[in-house]
């Protein structure tokens, strides 16, 4: 080979080199300090592994958004959510509107955002169910039967329950009814009531539509007699002392999802078309409706029996 053309390849080759390692230096983080580490709960109102596959990709958006690693603690139930908040230290989680409730007024957390779907709605229902065979078509036909609660610290799974008794003139479920028990997720009763293990379920409007989309059987075979007044949707809260940064970084990371296309895949896949800024206020309703009931907040003992 010619010494020329030797020079000219070794000069090339060296300016390869000094090109890639410019590109490798830009592409550095800016800072060089270690990722902070988040704890973000969830809570059980599907089984452990839906629960957390559904917000994964949720957590790899945010934490790369943020530059925090996140890490998904599903809790093993919700009687036990304010215990759960403490113990495992956690620095957030996505609450339902009866467990962001309590936590509102025994931790003193702060609500950041929550998700709203295609439809245009950041809320859900409670639903009041039974197989269509039962022959139960209000709270008469209840009496003797088997009846399926989600958790004392829910909305839908046993605070509609409790007013439906209420102001149907039934001041003891307990008495009124033959058996009642909690199966822990909202999931978990709509099975029970399907493969006739209740006679009676409450449980959330969105997982209802979720699995009726995967099981046809649910929309033939049970049937809706009532339902509760919409409370927010399972919101993001966080300690009331977390890092300002980090709890604006969270707010922004989530509320600005809907505006790439990366953040508009994720969103799909988790069903939403976006996120939408929650506070306290929006718990309000949550509030009046466990005061209807005569729920005291403060003193309410919400771990199942």
């Amino acid at each position: 080979m010619p010494r020329r053309t030797t020079a000219f390849i070794a000069a090339f080759a060296l300016i390869a080199f000094v090109t890639s390692c410019e590109d490798q230096e830009r592409s550095k983080p800016a800072s060089s300090e270690p990722w902070p580490s988040l704890r973000i709960g969830l809570i059980p109102e599907r089984d452990i592994f839906s629960q957390k596959q559904h917000y994964e990709p949720i957590a790899e958006y945010v934490s790369m958004r943020i530059h925090a690693h996140i890490e998904l603690v599903v809790l093993s139930r919700y009687g036990n959510i304010i215990e759960n908040f403490v113990s495992n230290r956690l620095d957030g989680a996505f609450l339902g509107s009866f467990t962001g409730a309590l936590a509102h007024r025994k931790l003193g957390v702060e609500a950041i955002a929550r998700p709203e779907y295609p439809d245009g709605t950041s809320t859900y229902h409670g639903l009041l169910f039974v197989r269509k065979d039962s022959g139960i078509t209000g709270v008469e036909g209840m009496k003797g039967k088997r009846f399926a609660f989600v958790d004392k610290a829910t909305t839908a799974g046993w605070l509609l329950p409790l007013y439906f008794f209420k102001t149907h003139g039934v001041s003891d479920p307990d008495t009124w009814l033959k058996e009642t028990y909690f199966a822990g997720t909202h999931d978990g009763v709509i099975n029970d009531v399907l493969e006739r293990k209740a006679d009676i379920g409450a449980a959330k409007n969105t997982i209802f539509a979720a699995l009726a989309a995967e099981d046809p059987r649910i929309s033939e075979e049970l049937v809706i007699l009532t339902r509760s007044p919409d409370v927010p949707e399972n919101g993001l809260c966080v300690r009331p002392d977390l890092d300002e940064s980090l709890k604006n970084g969270l707010r922004a990371a989530l509320l600005g999802m809907n505006q790439n296309e990366a953040g508009r895949k994720v969103l799909r896949g988790f069903g939403a078309a976006r996120f939408v800024e929650t506070t306290r206020d929006d718990y309000n309703i949550v509030f009046a409706y466990a005061e209807t009931i005569g729920l005291d907040l403060d003193t309410y003992d919400y771990m199942n029996d």
